[in-house]
């Protein structure tokens, strides 16, 4: 990075060298990672390569121009720093019981949200599915196939908080799960019933779409043959605050648009999942150093990077 300007850094890696030299601290990267074959690289070297990887649609071939190593060295790397990432951090997107979640928190969102024009005085985020096709597999053709998108893909599950932060993220799945499907599989609910509430120890919820079931915690719009007027202007509500949790997922894939090239996501190959989880991290961090449309929607600021990772 040294012969570099900060505007081709940001180009090339999203985050400026500052930026970096936190993120290294905040994804807790080890001053050496030595591979399965003995290859040994250092933490920064490895996280420079994890990014330019995510950054966009480039073959492995390409990052060897930047880094000087081969292929095999950098698959071996890659595969090394990202499984180090989701195996100390991971949690930050699997547990709700996080610092930047606790009740006074939730107040703050859930008041936020109300003054957008959401019915809903005790929401404090938004839950949804979405799919990233893959590379159409040799094995398991029919389980990776979603009928309705009609592609191949894997599934992954999200919930949004309005500071524009990813506060759970679960998947993949496969392809053909129905979402309310993955609402049993993460065990959501339960630490809902656990966490999901305010200062005075009433019940807080998240909103979801259709295919989600009513709950305490988790709400859903009303579905019936006919709607009243009150009915139908509170699913309107809600859906109009609702589509900010769809920003998040683009966020992903417009900042780290490896993801959005389905020929380089092949199961089997690469660890899909684990790079998804990944580039759900980075984006948390970027939302922490830049904001996000979700973040600037609601007037509210993200928890600072030390908060969010906890160093």
């Amino acid at each position: 990075m040294e012969n570099m300007s900060e505007a081709e850094v940001k180009a090339e890696f999203r985050f400026s060298p500052s930026e970096i030299h936190l993120l290294s601290q905040a994804l807790r990267i080890l001053e050496t990672f030595t591979c399965p074959n003995g290859t040994v690289v250092s933490g920064e070297e490895g996280l420079l390569m994890l990014l330019k990887r995510f950054a966009y649609p480039c073959r492995l071939s390409d990052i060897v121009l930047r880094f000087g190593r081969s292929v095999p060295e950098i698959s071996l790397i890659l595969a090394e720093v990202t499984d180090h990432v989701v195996n100390t951090q991971g949690h930050l997107l699997q547990d709700l019981n996080q610092p930047w979640l606790q009740p006074h928190h939730l107040d703050e969102f859930s008041r936020a949200i109300n003054q957008k024009g959401a019915a809903l005085g005790n929401c404090w985020g938004f839950v949804d599915g979405t799919i990233r096709p893959i590379c159409r597999p040799r094995e398991n053709q029919c389980v990776m196939y979603n009928g309705h998108k009609r592609v191949h893909c894997l599934k992954f599950q999200s919930v949004v908080a309005p500071n524009g932060m990813i506060a759970n993220l679960f998947g993949p799945v496969e392809g053909k799960r129905h979402d309310s499907a993955m609402l049993w599989m993460l065990g959501l609910l339960c630490q809902l019933e656990q966490y999901s509430f305010n200062q005075t120890g009433q019940p807080s919820c998240i909103y979801g779409n259709l295919a989600y079931p009513l709950r305490m915690h988790l709400q859903a719009p009303i579905k019936k043959g006919h709607l009243t007027a009150d009915e139908e202007a509170f699913n309107s509500s809600m859906s109009k605050v609702r589509s900010s949790v769809e920003w998040v997922f683009n966020d992903i894939t417009s900042y780290f648009a490896f993801l959005d090239f389905k020929k380089n996501l092949k199961t089997g190959l690469s660890p899909v999942g684990t790079m998804y989880s990944t580039s759900g991290l980075l984006r948390n961090a970027l939302t922490r150093f830049y904001g996000s449309s979700t973040s600037a929607l609601f007037d509210l600021l993200p928890p600072t990077i030390q908060e969010y990772f906890q160093f």
